[in-house]
């Protein structure tokens, strides 16, 4: 077996970091000798993330551009050079078989030093919506790895593979029966229960929400497994009851799939990549606050599927308790969704990655 080096950058949310990782953990099965070295961006999740994985990381002080009037903008282009000028040094270092880019701030640097330089770079673009960093890259690109049809619009047709998003393959632990999911989090097992996931860093507008409507869950006979993001914790934390779990951040998000009757979420790529791999009936809310729109589009995805109801943010104050009503009051609805999620879903994801990456090594 040979021994390669591989380069993986993907960081700033869970979104960018976990495909990363299901990514690198499937080179190691596959390239046991295989050294594999991660690029991400100083002070953020995937610098504590991916240690702890067992994989090296290098951070890059990259950052992106906030909407509002920031002094950290003004700085932006000094972060980006010195970013870039540490990315062309680590590859020319490194000297890696493939550069893979998951998409967070630090890609950009890393992929585009590792174009300059003449080494093969790999994009796995989770979204159905293309960002302009990646757009961009995309033309350098060797393959463009995506979860969506019709990206077309973004990259060049020769260069797109339809793999799926890659997902951490614990989460659908078979060993899990639904009732020791529930009682893993002190729930009843003989009741239902609506997860709400706001993203790994937490929806204020999505937790406020929940935080208003406790009395129709109530009303409805719902328990409710409840993630407000490590930044919300201290604010609803009191709100925590027999029937309402809050958690400021999941480990084991096996556990809390199995548990989980149906979704309240945000629809960053991978959260709905799991939940089609899981077949859970959701409510998607999309963030507004993304770049170009994404997870709108994501989410219109599954909607145009007959695989989930959309409920935009700025509707959501007016229209949440008939949209939940309706929802949770049909049955019918909610199977028709499970149908079609298990459809939508790609289990092999990794797999198929790995097989892209191996024809071009």
């Amino acid at each position: 077996m040979k021994k390669y080096k591989f380069i993986l950058s993907g960081g700033g949310t869970g979104g960018h970091v976990f495909p990363a990782l299901a990514i690198s953990k499937k080179l190691k099965e596959a390239y046991p000798r295989s050294n594999i070295l991660f690029v991400g961006s100083l002070g953020r999740m995937e610098m504590k993330k991916v240690p702890k994985e067992g994989f090296k990381i290098i951070g890059l002080p990259i950052d992106g551009i906030s909407r509002s009037l920031k002094l950290k903008n003004i700085l932006f282009p000094f972060k980006a050079a010195i970013s870039f000028l540490i990315a062309l040094i680590i590859v020319i270092v490194y000297r890696p078989k493939i550069v893979v880019g998951t998409g967070g701030y630090a890609s950009g640097p890393i992929l585009f030093a590792a174009q300059l330089l003449n080494y093969p770079t790999v994009i796995q673009e989770q979204n159905s919506f293309a960002g302009l960093t990646n757009k961009i890259l995309g033309r350098l690109a060797k393959k463009i790895l995506v979860a969506y049809p019709n990206m077309e619009r973004f990259f060049k047709k020769e260069k797109i593979v339809i793999t799926g998003n890659p997902i951490r393959k614990y989460l659908l632990n078979k060993n899990i029966s639904k009732n020791e999911a529930k009682s893993f989090f002190n729930l009843d097992p003989k009741k239902s229960v609506i997860s709400i996931l706001g993203g790994s860093l937490g929806a204020f507008k999505i937790n406020k929400l929940i935080a208003n409507n406790l009395d129709l869950f109530d009303k409805l006979g719902i328990q409710v497994l409840w993630q407000c993001g490590k930044i919300h914790y201290d604010e609803f934390k009191i709100l925590e009851s027999k029937n309402i779990k809050l958690f400021s951040f999941i480990e084991r998000m096996d556990y809390w799939y199995k548990a989980s009757d149906a979704i309240i979420s945000r629809s960053g790529a991978i959260t709905i990549s799991e939940i089609c791999l899981a077949q859970i009936p959701s409510i998607l809310i999309p963030s507004p606050n993304v770049t170009e729109n994404h997870q709108f589009h994501n989410a219109m995805a599954l909607y145009n599927n007959k695989a989930a109801i959309v409920l935009e943010e700025k509707n959501i104050e007016n229209n949440f308790a008939k949209v939940l009503n309706d929802f949770w009051n049909n049955q019918r609805l909610r199977n028709k969704m499970k149908l079609n999620l298990k459809l939508m879903s790609k289990p092999n994801a990794s797999n198929e990655i790995i097989k892209i990456i191996n024809t071009l090594i």
